[in-house]
């Protein structure tokens, strides 16, 4: 082989592949394959939905307390049956057949029209160096999304993914891990789609066709490869039983709907007070002021500046007065202060609550606070007193916490210096006694694990109201305790572009409450930039703007009046939208759907929509194709099929085509499917500004249903039943179009208020709210 580069050309150790099944034993839910001194165990949870484990040592792992999967025993028995045709075992669900061969061994999947899936390769399952892997076939027209948090565009062929956390600064569209690591993808062609979830804390890595074209390979370092088929058939039905199996989330107050503001840092109560005036003075609706980590004494978590937040209690009750609610900055490292009369580090050195090395000796690095050492999150005991300290912040009225450098991130001399980034040392042991890890094994868990502890603490420490609760590091399931944002972007129109992606990829993969740094976190905006986010970030389900410490401040007053108005006229629509947004919200606590949608969501067998990664669904009524670039003030949209309204003009449009949009700098084209029915509220300054005493049901004629969700966005009476539906459907023919609500089912009763029917196009029509069943009919004839 020539040399390249002076490097010479390397060979790597060769797999070890799978030998022949020699006997198969039966269970009530699973079979167990032996092949010489490896095992392959394969389950049957769900008539759709199979769990696959090959180990190479032929012993199992145990289950982990930690782990953040539904145990096999708790999915309800399904009816399956096996037979052997030849040297073959099938398993036969009522929706899928297994084929399991067994000479090579390889495992195949079809659907009930005998269309393959999840095909084993002629490698089929291998193992080398601690690593175990296995090889799958790219059938024709397939495209892959998911996988987490990663940045380019929507289908993710042809590209590599790792799955480890890291503290991803100054990211782009070629990065690889960042600080999500969430190993679950799913693949869609037409009329099939099914779901991989590989169910492994380690360190672990997708290859969609890039080494072997037509092939994807996952691998782990784990000492035996656990992963879950989802057969769909559709993508709505894959993250149904992935949110089934990993827990879905809860509902948020509906307070962490509106809009956040942020900045690293606003560094005194004089200067958010100064902020939160702002805002009401210019009526520019908002609902959370962050504060960063300045806020603190010296960096230490669960510390206030005596010199800058002299009085936070005093602070936060002013904040609450006029409408606002506040969210502290959590990190993980906590000062290393022996003698420094540090409570914190105090507590837990004395409880053995940090991370050590192998050798005992407690394990530091420096962040923030300087050096700094790390709870042991894996450890519930620890993560029960990280919870309770959590009262320092709510005892002064905070109402949800943000979690950040939990990936972990830290290096390995004083911020300022010229050091490198570091993580713990992988042989480093973690949670408790009976159960002890290497933090190879626990890694990609120490975000998830510490938002685990923030959301269970809140749960406690506020048990009369919902919690916010935000992270930036975390892995699969992570849904359950925390919203989500992407991390440190930058003021680009590449990181606009990138940005709905990224959201709908995190929701493929089972994280609906997310959202970017509205303006970018590290750069200056222009004007230009910052109106359009604004724009794009009504969409967003975590609406927040941020900014870091050394750029020009990014409040939507900053940009000239021009783009305050476009700021105000986008919040005080994404307000108006919060009873259809909160309805979508309840719809992921149920279903595990996302909120922020690319159009093949609701569109599978519409090969159109599968590379669209600058449009985006709202729920399924809604339609948005934002402006990512400068200077554009017109671009193609394409629209499926159906009948489509222009939000704006309300001119209506066939669908399975594109169209031309008018867009200037105030103008974000939208779109609302025919059939549709949004609701929407007046325009507020916050959430719960007043009473809702008029909602006006928006109705674009066609052939349709919805529901309206409703609870008091505040307390978790909802859970005991403490809330309502309301379903609406429009039907519609020539001459007439009929508007039925049905009688407003559950406990929650919402305040009086008056109900408007406005049909587009057509006329409008009111009633008082009594909760009962109503009919409208509006003619279609025009005089």
């Amino acid at each position: 082989m020539p040399q390249y580069f002076g490097r010479l050309h390397t060979l790597k150790p060769n797999w070890s592949q799978i030998e022949s099944v020699k006997t198969v034993e039966m269970g009530d839910r699973s079979l167990l394959f032996n092949c010489g001194n490896v095992c392959v165990k394969i389950s049957v949870l769900a008539d759709h939905l199979i769990r696959v484990r090959y180990t190479p040592s032929g012993a199992f792992m145990p289950r982990r307390s930690w782990a953040v999967t539904v145990d096999d025993q708790d999915w309800e028995p399904v009816q399956f049956k096996t037979q052997q045709i030849e040297q073959t075992t099938e398993i036969i669900t009522e929706k899928i057949k297994i084929s399991i061969q067994h000479y090579p061994f390889r495992i195949h999947c079809y659907d009930q029209d005998n269309n393959p899936f999840a095909i084993d390769t002629e490698l089929g399952f291998a193992s080398r160096l601690g690593l175990t892997a296995v090889w799958k076939k790219i059938e024709a027209e397939e495209h892959f999304y998911g996988f987490g948090e990663r940045t380019g565009f929507l289908d993710k062929i042809g590209e590599i993914k790792t799955n480890w956390t890291v503290n991803s600064l100054d990211y782009d569209a070629l990065t690889d891990a960042m600080y999500q690591a969430i190993p679950m993808f799913m693949a869609l062609r037409p009329e099939l789609s099914y779901g991989i979830f590989l169910n492994s804390t380690y360190w672990s890595r997708f290859d969609i066709g890039v080494e072997q074209p037509g092939v994807w390979r996952m691998e782990t370092q784990a000492p035996e490869l656990d992963y879950y088929i989802i057969y769909g058939p559709k993508p709505e039905q894959i993250l149904n039983t992935y949110t089934q199996l990993t827990g879905r989330m809860p509902l948020p107050p509906r307070w962490a709907l509106g809009y956040h503001q942020c900045r690293w840092s606003y560094e005194s109560e004089i200067v958010v007070e100064q902020l939160a005036e702002e805002f009401r003075n210019r009526k520019i609706p908002c609902d959370v002021i962050h504060l960063d980590i300045d806020y603190m004494q010296g960096y230490r978590i669960f510390t206030w500046n005596k010199k800058r937040f002299t009085n936070p209690k005093k602070l936060i009750k002013n904040l609450s007065k006029n409408g606002f609610k506040a969210v502290t900055i959590v990190d993980p490292g906590v000062k290393y202060e022996p003698e420094g009369n540090y409570p914190i580090f105090d507590q837990g050195l004395e409880h053995n609550y940090f991370v050590r090395k192998p050798d005992g000796e407690l394990f530091y690095g420096y962040v923030w606070p300087d050096k700094a050492v790390f709870p042991d999150f894996l450890n519930p005991e620890v993560r029960q007193w990280w919870g309770e300290c959590h009262q320092i912040l709510t005892d002064m009225g905070i109402a949800g916490i943000w979690n950040d450098m939990n990936e972990p991130a830290l290096d390995d001399r004083p911020f300022g210096d010229k050091g490198s980034k570091i993580s713990f040392p992988l042989d480093c042991l973690q949670g408790p006694l009976e159960e002890r890890a290497t933090h190879a094994e626990t890694h990609n868990l120490y975000g998830l694990m510490m938002a685990k502890s923030c959301a269970e603490a809140l749960v406690k420490l506020r048990p009369q109201e919902r919690s916010f609760v935000l992270t930036r590091s975390g892995y699969a399931g992570i849904q359950r305790w925390s919203s989500v944002w992407m991390g440190d972007n930058h003021s680009i129109w590449e990181h606009l572009e990138i940005s709905l992606p990224m959201l709908c990829n995190m929701g493929l993969s089972g994280v609906a409450f997310v959202g970017c740094d509205i303006g970018g976190f590290a750069g200056n905006a222009t004007a230009e930039l910052f109106a359009r986010w604004m724009q794009m970030g009504i969409l967003y389900p975590l609406m927040r703007g941020h900014s870091a410490l050394s750029t020009a401040q990014h409040e939507p007053w900053v940009f000239g009046e021009k783009v305050e108005q476009i700021c105000r006229e986008y919040l005080e629509l994404r307000y108006r939208l919060l009873p259809y947004l909160y309805t979508l919200f309840w719809e992921a606590t149920q279903t595990g759907s996302p909120i922020l949608r690319p159009l093949f969501y609701h569109y599978p067998n519409d090969s159109k929509t599968y590379t669209l990664s600058d449009q985006v669904l709202l729920g399924s009524a809604i339609l948005a194709a934002p402006i990512y670039r400068p200077g554009v003030e017109c671009r193609a949209v394409y629209l499926p099929d159906g009948i489509w309204y222009d939000w704006w003009t309300e001119k209506s449009y066939s669908g399975a085509q594109y169209i031309l949009a008018e867009a200037p700098l105030e103008r974000m084209p939208l779109y609302v499917k025919a059939g549709s029915i949004i609701p929407l509220q007046p325009v507020m300054q916050y959430v719960d500004e007043k009473p809702i005493d008029c909602l006006t049901f928006k109705v674009f004629p066609g052939t349709g249903e919805g529901i309206l969700y409703e609870d008091d966005g505040r307390s978790f009476e909802y859970i005991q039943g403490m809330y309502s539906t309301t379903k609406y459907r429009l039907s519609q023919d020539n001459r007439e179009l009929i508007v039925e609500i049905e009688p407003r089912q559950g406990q929650w009763t919402p305040p009086n208020r008056e109900i408007i029917i406005d049909v587009v196009g057509v006329g409008e029509q009111h009633f008082q709210d009594d909760g009962q069943g109503k009919i409208f009919r509006f003619s279609l004839i025009k005089n």
